[in-house]
């Protein structure tokens, strides 16, 4: 393999398997996983990530994954909401690890990573948003709302190009968030809760929602970035039903603490929750550094 001036993302992937070189070869699995889950058209495909990627520039290749059918199902942590709706009307800045959170503190800058999320975008501008809707829901009927049904409201509602709950609003995409509660978002649930009391979040819906996902699927695959809650939640559904067809992990964390987020495919082939006869692959890298790769090397052999 030879360093090349002009890139074609097909030949640079495939050059990177043939050569080997450790995560190298481990990208170009995780993108072929990905394109034979996505030829199977008895496959229901699975996206899982943590809320931290959607504050970056990774949102917009989530986006196209949902506009360009390489995602049938999302399960998310609460914080992907809160980023979606504060970035669909507010910026987030550049800004570095290394800088003087006490400072940022004191000048009203949340630090996320080397990104700077102005207080006054976030928190109060969730709030601004968030509660006509429920208002607008609540006045019209509603007394409950799963998170997939939260998560459509809120897309219809943004109605941005940019926006991820938009992009699956639109194709169909049902989003699920089983920490609901753990965000802006969340709070803002909550807050409307103390003045409208029978105003209720019903979990129960939404996993009477995802059993009908995956006992109404021949197969299923999943892309899982990271870990914690939304990983667990797609690995445990997808055990009642024999266990992941597909299976491919982009994570940091390392399996020797024993955490969820670390355990590698292997280890959920010993639950059930992936089969043993699965196509899998597990790269230790940064998503937002890997995905646009993965993607577009995806979207090329697929010719979407």
């Amino acid at each position: 393999m030879h360093a090349v001036r002009s890139v074609d993302i097909v030949n640079l992937l495939d050059g990177m398997h043939a050569a080997g070189g450790f995560m190298a070869k481990s990208l170009s699995e995780v993108a072929r996983v990905l394109v034979a889950m996505s030829r199977d058209l008895k496959c229901t495909k699975f996206l899982s990530f943590p809320a931290a990627p959607v504050a970056t520039g990774l949102r917009g290749v989530l986006v196209e994954m949902v506009n360009k059918g390489l995602v049938d199902v999302i399960v998310t942590a609460s914080g992907t909401l809160d980023h979606d709706v504060a970035r669909t009307y507010a910026d987030y800045y550049h800004g570095d690890f290394q800088m003087d959170d006490r400072r940022l503190h004191r000048e009203g800058y949340h630090r996320l990573g080397n990104l700077l999320l102005p207080l006054d975008n976030y928190g109060p501008l969730i709030e601004r948003k968030v509660q006509p809707i429920l208002s607008r829901l609540y006045a019209g009927g509603r007394r409950s709302l799963s998170s997939r049904e939260l998560c459509r409201e809120l897309g219809e509602s943004l109605d941005s190009n940019d926006s991820l709950l938009s992009a699956a609003s639109r194709k169909n995409v049902p989003i699920f968030v089983p920490g609901i509660m753990d965000g802006a978002v969340g709070s803002q649930l909550w807050l409307f809760a103390q003045q409208h009391r029978e105003f209720r979040i019903d979990v129960i819906q939404d996993e009477n929602d995802l059993s009908d996902l995956v006992y109404g699927s021949k197969r299923t695959g999943a892309v899982i970035i990271g870990g914690g809650i939304s990983k667990h939640h797609v690995l445990w559904w997808n055990l009642f039903k024999g266990g992941l067809d597909y299976a491919c992990y982009i994570t940091t964390a390392v399996e020797y603490d024993g955490s969820l987020s670390g355990a590698q495919v292997r280890e959920a082939i010993s639950w059930g929750k992936v089969k043993e006869s699965a196509k899998t692959a597990t790269l230790y890298a940064e998503a937002t550094a890997v995905l646009p790769l993965i993607v577009s090397y995806a979207l090329t052999k697929l010719g979407r």
